[in-house]
């Protein structure tokens, strides 16, 4: 044998090992996977190569040169995810816990110039005790080289972060940076200050599940799109959400085949109730909408903001992001983390040509002190912005009420929506026509024996008038009044016919967002 071959073959077998044996044992003793193993169930089999293999850190400091793994607690490489190309990095806890040196950030930097150069989503599996505090300011600048290509490639390739194990101080700040993150339940967790600082700063006491768990994340900070079980569902997720997305922001958005058949939707016509203050639940419109290819609507951020259903979907084959006020959850009126949450994915959807749906029932933005306190001015702003400044076909369903700015602001047509329909109970006002009509008649109403009985007739009044689509048909606001059943027809019309469309905005830096 030759020598030479043997010692390749040493150093890759070394390589493997990770951090060793005990180790590797000790993770999954956590419930988790190693890092290789996490890879092998993302990528394609067999279509994995790995760059970088035997790169090592260069620290010298507190005995780090007595103790090298090769890989130095990433592993990073390219693939296939479905046949499409994919560029991927693997923090490997069994080596100084996963810690990022100068080193080790050089390897991921490496991957994404690679990734932007070539125009390939980036997916980073996380698990990472930190910046290795032996290399210092090293490590901290390692962390900011890689904000620094996460924010140049935001919205040129998609960026995935799958959050599995710890993610604290600054390496938060790359994952929040990126499109999507993931995180598992009960063994990630990700905070800028953990549990003991923050009892020293604040005398809380909390754990780092309540801190910062995928439930916290997932739920009340909206930090985190997707909450999974355990590992493989992670994964599952990761391949599914890159099936909806192209590779880059000059493809088209994915595709499948797709053989026409009747596409009416009888069902349609029951899920308005006759009572317009009584709720439904929006998904039931959305799932009679998309193509039945047993994959189904695959929701984005469930458990935040419920008043808001976003999501990705397939339409006569075609990839498609879906708005949904949601009438179930707070009569499906918008809030600040409503309109946060629904801004961020109209926007990754316009930077990736994917065609945007929004089914529309919303009686308008909450009241109270506590949204004006908190900024419902600017946050209710940013989906205005996110709408106004997309140019992917968008297409606007009234399903029923759409009152006040909340209409204009909900993919109406004069922010540029390209087709704008409204079913037979759609109600588009000023407001709900018991308050027009205690505005408008106030004196009427207050010069009347019987009050009550003169509200309720001015009210109905205002009903007749303009709780309907057909002003805002005559004005041309509305495009179509349409049988709910005839929506699906409708749809794969219209964004067939939308499908080559070209529309460039001012010439510019960049707009200014209202952060």
């Amino acid at each position: 044998m030759n020598p030479k071959f043997d010692l390749l073959r040493q150093k890759q077998e070394e390589a493997l090992r990770g951090g060793g044996e005990a180790r590797i044992e000790a993770q999954h003793k956590k419930g988790k996977l190693t890092a290789r193993e996490r890879i092998h169930f993302l990528i394609d089999e067999g279509s994995f190569e790995e760059i970088g293999m035997f790169v090592t850190h260069r620290s010298t400091d507190f005995g780090l040169d007595k103790e090298k793994y090769l890989g130095d607690g990433v592993i990073t490489g390219y693939g296939r995810i479905d046949g499409r190309p994919v560029y991927v990095f693997a923090q490997d806890f069994t080596v100084f816990g996963g810690s990022l040196s100068e080193s080790h950030a050089g390897k991921i930097c490496r991957l994404m110039d690679l990734a932007m150069q070539n125009g390939v989503p980036v997916v980073g599996l996380n698990d990472s005790g930190g910046a290795r505090i032996q290399e210092g300011v090293v490590s901290l600048g390692g962390y900011a080289d890689i904000f620094y290509r996460n924010t140049l490639a935001s919205g040129v390739i998609p960026q995935i972060s799958a959050i599995m194990g710890p993610c604290a101080g600054g390496a938060v700040y790359s994952p929040a940076i990126t499109d999507f993150i993931l995180m598992v339940e009960n063994t990630s967790y990700m905070f800028v200050t953990g549990p003991n600082v923050v009892k020293t700063v604040t005398h809380e006491e909390v754990s780092s599940e309540e801190l910062g768990g995928a439930s916290t994340h997932s739920s009340k900070s909206g930090v985190t799109h997707f909450a999974c079980a355990n590992e493989i569902e992670c994964i599952r997720h990761i391949r599914r959400l890159l099936s909806y997305v192209p590779s880059n922001c000059e493809d088209p958005a994915p595709s499948r085949p797709y053989t026409p058949s009747n596409e009416l939707r009888p069902k349609l016509n029951g899920v308005v109730p006759e009572n317009p203050n009584q709720p439904y639940d929006i998904r039931d419109v959305i799932n009679e909408l998309i193509d039945d290819d047993g994959e189904g609507f695959f929701e984005v951020h469930k458990d935040f903001a419920p008043n808001i259903v976003v999501g990705f979907a397939r339409l006569a084959g075609q990839s498609i992001g879906v708005v949904a006020n949601q009438p179930a959850f707070l009569a499906g009126v918008l809030d600040i983390q409503s309109s946060v949450k629904a801004a961020r994915f109209v926007r990754f959807c316009d930077c990736f040509n994917i065609p945007l749906l929004v089914l529309e029932d919303v009686p308008g933005f909450l009241p109270g002190t506590d949204q004006e306190w908190n900024g419902i001015i600017t946050n209710g702003a940013k989906l205005l912005f996110a709408f106004s400044e997309a140019t992917v076909p968008r297409v606007t369903v009234i399903t029923r009420k759409a009152y006040g700015g909340a209409y204009d602001v909900m993919n109406s047509k004069h922010i540029g929506a390209d087709m704008n329909f409204a079913w037979p109970s759609a109600e588009i006002a000023v407001m709900g026509a018991r308050g027009a009509a205690e505005i408008i008649f106030k004196g009427e109403i207050a010069k009347s024996q019987d009050p009550a009985a003169k509200l309720r007739e001015k009210e109905q009044e205002y009903v007749e008038h303009f709780a309907n689509p057909y002003r805002a048909a005559e004005r041309g606001y509305i495009d179509e009044v349409i049988l709910p059943e005839q929506t699906r027809t409708k749809l794969i019309s219209a964004f067939r016919m939308l499908k080559n469309k070209v529309a460039k905005l001012p010439r510019k830096k960049h707009g200014n967002i209202p952060l």
